[in-house]
Order: C-alpha cells, then sequence, then structure tokens
C-alpha cells in the first residue's frame, strides 16, 4: 500500500523557528561517478525489495537516469547521499560509471531529516519504518507528537497511531514490516490488551481476517475477554469444512457457536441492511 507523503519538505516540519536549514541554492547539475557515492548512514530505509530494485534498473537500462540524485559534500571525494539511494544501487545493477546529480551543502544535524522527509514523500516506506523515522524526529528535534503532528500536516491520531506501532510485540511489528497484515490490522491489535496480542495476531492469520474483521474481534474481547477462551475451543474439521463453503457467499465474519448438547447455531456478521442485498446477489449468482 502506498503512503502518503508527509507533505511540504522540511519546512513543514521544522518551521523556520526550530532548525535553520541552510537555503543556499543547489549547485548546477554534475555527473559524479558512483564509487564516490556512499549510502546516507541514517538512511531510514533499511531494506529495499530487489524485484523492484530490478524493474528500475531495466527502466534506468533503457531510458537512463531520469532524475538526478541529491547529493552533499563529505570528506575527500566522497559524496553522501541525501535522496535517490535506490537509484544508486539499481545504477550499479546496471553497471553505469556516474550519476547526475545535485551538490547540496547540509549539516549533519539535518541531513537525517532531509532523508527522512525525502523517503516518505517519494518511497513506499512500511509503517514501522515510517514510525520508527518519526520516533528519530521527536528524540532529535525535541518535538511531542503533538508537535509532530502540528509540522507534518497530519492529524495527532495518525501520528498517534504509527508510534504505537512501536509498543507492539515483535512478531506483530515482523508481520507488518513483512506484509503479512497491514496498518489496519496493526491498530486494531494495538487496542487489544498486551496478553493476547500475539493470539490476536495469530488469529488474524490463520482466519485471514479482514481489517473489519480484527476490528470486530478486539472490540468482542475489549466486551468479554471469555471470547478467547470460546473461540480457542476445538471444533470438528468439518466446521472448517463449512465455514470455507459458506465464505465465498458471506465476506463477512462466519463462526459456529456449539452448546453443550451437541447443538448449536451459526453466526454471519453483517454491518448495515446493504450487506443483506449484498448476500442475496451472491446466493442468487450461484
Amino acid at each position: 500500500m502506498k503512503q502518503k507523503g508527509l507533505g511540504g519538505g522540511l519546512d513543514a516540519i521544522f518551521g523556520t523557528e526550530k532548525v535553520a536549514v541552510k537555503t543556499a541554492p543547489m549547485s548546477r547539475m554534475d555527473e559524479i561517478a558512483i564509487s564516490q557515492i556512499i549510502p546516507n548512514p541514517t538512511q531510514p530505509r533499511k531494506r529495499f525489495d530487489e524485484e523492484a530494485l530490478q524493474e528500475l534498473a531495466d527502466s534506468i537500462r533503457q531510458l537512463g537516469v531520469i532524475q538526478p540524485v541529491t547529493l552533499r559534500k563529505a570528506e575527500g571525494d566522497k559524496y553522501i547521499i541525501i535522496s535517490g539511494e535506490r537509484r544508486w544501487r539499481a545504477s550499479q545493477m546496471v553497471g553505469l560509471e556516474t550519476l547526475p546529480a545535485y551538490i547540496r551543502e547540509a549539516d549533519d544535524e539535518n541531513l537525517h531529516a532531509m532523508a527522512l522527509v525525502e523517503n516518505i514523500q517519494r518511497q513506499d516506506l512500511n509503517a514501522i519504518e515510517i514510525a520508527l523515522g518519526m520516533q528519530r524526529l521527536i528524540e532529535e528535534c525535541g518535538l511531542t507528537q503533538e508537535a509532530m503532528a502540528d509540522k507534518v500536516g497530519k492529524k495527532r491520531s495518525t501520528v498517534s497511531n504509527y508510534m504505537r506501532l512501536l509498543n507492539l510485540p515483535d512478531e506483530v511489528q515482523l508481520a507488518l514490516k513483512e506484509g503479512l497484515i497491514t496498518m489496519g490490522h496493526a491498530k486494531a491489535i494495538a487496542g487489544i490488551d498486551a496478553e493476547n496480542q500475539l493470539w490476536a495476531l495469530k488469529r488474524c492469520l490463520k482466519k485471514a481476517l479482514s481489517v473489519r474483521q480484527a476490528e470486530e474481534l478486539a472490540r468482542k474481547l475489549a466486551e468479554n475477554p471469555k471470547s478467547k477462551e470460546q473461540n480457542e475451543e476445538e471444533y470438528p474439521e468439518s466446521y472448517s469444512r463449512l465455514v470455507e463453503q459458506l465464505e465465498p457467499y458471506f465476506s463477512q465474519n462466519i463462526s459456529i457457536k456449539r452448546s453443550k448438547s451437541g447443538g448449536g447455531k451459526i453466526v454471519i456478521d453483517f454491518a448495515s441492511d446493504a450487506d443483506i442485498e449484498t448476500f442475496i446477489e451472491r446466493l442468487r449468482e450461484r
């Protein structure tokens, strides 16, 4: 899922009062040897999708580097990447010797901030990477969550939701980073008491729950903690087969409740009257 950029760049984050960002104009575009370019050590993105890099490399092979990278002069003859590390990596894969680049003045204090904003604006950082980047900006620039929300033009609840992800168990964070669950699933799990979060993750994965179903699970656990034990009851394998047969008709959560006497009922959740109409149309199609 593509994340929205933070908007207005460094000025939107820090304003002119908080951090005085150098405003010296960029130099003319130069061709810089790839061997002279080094990645930013504070780059917030730690992993690069190999398939996406290969696609970019193929594009560069055919069309060249359309957008110059942005660099900062380092010691000796080296340059540190401010933005464009994917282009630099892909160009190495193609075998290019130089890259078109803008050379920009930036002190160490602002280098991380520039890289973070540039990446969130231009790349598909996962939610954990965004949260970690926000945390660093908060810590290194002395911002509160409220101040962060103001600076980035986001609702405070949005910033808070990202930061809450960092309090989730490692297993949940890994599932989010690997794309096994979405931000919506993680947000729902974050609302569950800590001792049940791993159980909720396993249920989301095992049952392939939608975000709405994960939210409903969180609500039920909040209202009735015993619902976890009820859900964990072992039912015959035929019950699972029945649910699988019903799922093409009803995308909502389907559960089977069994009584001690051996009877029971099938429960199909729905959110509105429109869902009922959808059920009827699906049954007609079959």
